[in-house]
């Protein structure tokens, strides 16, 4: 008969405490083979083999909750589908991760000799708005069809020319001019602006590596102000007229986004572009309905946030042509595959928070749904509209 070990002895060979054997007792792990006449729990190597289970999957990631609902209870499911979804949680805690250590590290190197509780809340911000943006378009890429490339689309909408002056609001991490450096006109002057503390910082580290490489002539002006400060503007208006004026994904971040407009609108030379985008309708909404009518289920909250954005977007249009004569609208396509119908049920989720209880009760059937869709071509395709709208006087 096989020796049986104490508590003490099963959470020595494994390397964790007996705390932790008592813990996963307690939430159903791992229950003890027998008890002992002074009623010790006992295991046995079967109970060895559990707990080391337990502890390699927790090194990976896993949840308690996760591991008894999934991997020990009896039903171990697909371990190789459990896996590959844990992949895709440890790597979006990867990159929330960096997110942090890279705004905390900017905030370091800008003020080290300063610092109070106030550059923290300053990190928070940093984290959760401007890199916000920049997680989307991570996760985006994840699906994204080879070889598009949505900054490369971008940068030919604009229709950059040769010894243009262009503004850029709002630059960011600039990936309209890091995914086009070598297709920048000769001779552009390009005159960038944007907070400290957000990703343009990161862009200045790369424009100081790699300004030698840029084409002919070719200049780009990094200034870190605030663009809702009148300081700004007066730095701005320096360079009196611009040919270009470049002011996407800014719109959220701005506390007055009109002011930014009707400042712009007095810096935009004649026979210019200004260039921006703001509320608009979401072609996903359209493909999440779509995917409730086949179900016969009520899709009247969608209809609700399509209704709102095509409202927003008129009066965007409408607050645009206040200081513009010509205002057009410029639809640009992105294609995406998806293969997992749970990647396409945790973006209906996290597009709708507010529904948790209809997710909840229809969830399996949405994302069985999805799963059909996939297996009759073995991915299901989807193509994006976006908007941006070039005004001109």
């Amino acid at each position: 008969m096989d020796k049986k070990m104490t508590s003490g002895e099963i959470a020595k060979k494994a390397g964790v405490s007996q705390k932790a054997v008592r813990l996963y007792d307690e939430k159903g792990l791992l229950k003890p083979t027998e008890y002992s006449e002074g009623n010790y729990r006992l295991y046995d190597a079967g109970a060895l083999k559990i707990l080391e289970k337990i502890v390699a999957l927790k090194q990976i990631g896993f949840s308690l909750e996760e591991i008894r609902d999934n991997l020990v209870a009896g039903e171990a499911g697909n371990i190789e589908e459990a896996l590959r979804m844990q992949l895709k949680v440890m790597e979006e805690k990867r990159y929330r991760t960096e997110m942090v250590i890279d705004a905390i590290q900017r905030t370091l190197d800008r003020k080290s000799d300063s610092l109070d509780w106030d550059d923290v809340a300053e990190i928070v911000t940093s984290v959760s708005l401007d890199q916000e943006a920049d997680r989307n378009h991570w996760l985006m890429l994840q699906h994204t069809v080879p070889g598009e490339d949505w900054y490369v689309k971008v940068f030919g909408s604009m229709g950059f020319g040769k010894d243009e002056k262009i503004l850029d609001l709002g630059c960011g991490f600039s990936k309209i001019w890091r995914n086009n450096w070598q297709q920048i006109p000769e001779g552009a002057k390009i005159f960038a602006y944007d907070v400290r503390g957000s990703w343009a910082e990161d862009f200045g580290k790369f424009l100081f590596e790699n300004q030698k490489d840029l084409p002919e002539g070719v200049s780009i002006d990094l200034t870190f102000e605030d663009l809702e400060e009148e300081l700004s503007w007066e730095k701005i208006e320096k360079e009196k007229t611009y040919d270009k004026i470049v002011a996407h994904y800014l719109y959220s971040e701005l506390k007055d986004p009109e002011k930014l407009v009707a400042k712009a609108s007095e810096v935009l030379s004649d026979g210019g572009m200004f260039s921006m985008n703001g509320p608009s309708p979401c072609t996903w909404d359209l493909i999440f309905k779509e995917a409730l009518t086949a179900l016969s289920l009520d899709s009247s909250f969608i209809d609700e946030v399509i209704s709102k954005d095509k409202a927003e977007m008129e009066g965007f249009k409408e607050m645009l042509g206040k200081y513009f004569g010509t205002v057009e609208k410029v639809i640009l396509t992105s294609s995406f595959r998806y293969d997992e119908a749970d990647d396409l049920l945790s973006k209906m989720k996290e597009s709708y928070q507010s529904q948790e209880k209809f997710f909840c009760k229809y969830g399996e059937k949405i994302r069985s749904y999805f799963a059909d869709r996939i297996e009759e071509s073995g991915e299901l395709l989807v193509t994006t509209e976006s908007y941006f709208f070039h005004c001109g006087k």
